[in-house]
């Protein structure tokens, strides 16, 4: 557990491959992706789409006096070839309750740093909401398709290049 790249928001970050997530750790994260995906959104889909057990899960928890608080924020990171040719970070939330902290800012930086220290340098490709294109712009994601549904919800794929962060 450590606070790296993302730097101090008051989270403790951790990062672990699917068979090494605890069960409360699982539950968690399943947790959040559910609260924000599917309820917040109102978007009725299949979450657990097969790319779990391959992938890194990180996982942000609130730091409360040194120690472990609830889960606020998480991303998936997925290996070249499960999501698309490129390694890619995918299902990125922040806790409904934990927003306007700086969370999810930290969220990706620290998902990018631990994405390229296990997958290499190379470049990153994600799956956005259209709205927060803007928001992936500004930690150096470029626009790399048209706008595409997914799920009833307005989509573009991001690509980070090798270089940047």
């Amino acid at each position: 557990m450590s606070v790296g790249a993302g730097g101090d928001v008051g989270v403790a970050w951790t990062v672990l491959p699917f068979e090494a997530l605890p069960p409360i750790a699982l539950y968690d994260a399943l947790r959040l992706r559910q609260r924000v995906f599917v309820v917040e959104q109102a978007c009725a889909y299949l979450d657990c789409d097969g790319r779990d057990p391959a992938s890194l899960h990180l996982l942000g928890r609130a730091r409360d006096r040194d120690r472990q608080g609830p889960l606020v924020a998480y991303a998936r990171l997925v290996p070249a070839g499960v999501a698309f040719a490129e390694p890619s970070i995918g299902r990125v939330a922040t806790a409904p309750e934990a927003r306007g902290r700086g969370y999810g800012r930290a969220l990706m930086v620290e998902a990018i740093a631990r994405a390229r220290q296990a997958f290499g340098p190379g470049p990153l490709r994600i799956g956005a909401q259209q709205y927060l294109e803007r928001f992936y712009t500004e930690l150096g994601f470029r626009t790399a398709s048209e706008v595409y549904d997914d799920d009833g919800v307005p989509h573009i794929q991001m690509v980070l290049p090798g270089d940047a962060l």
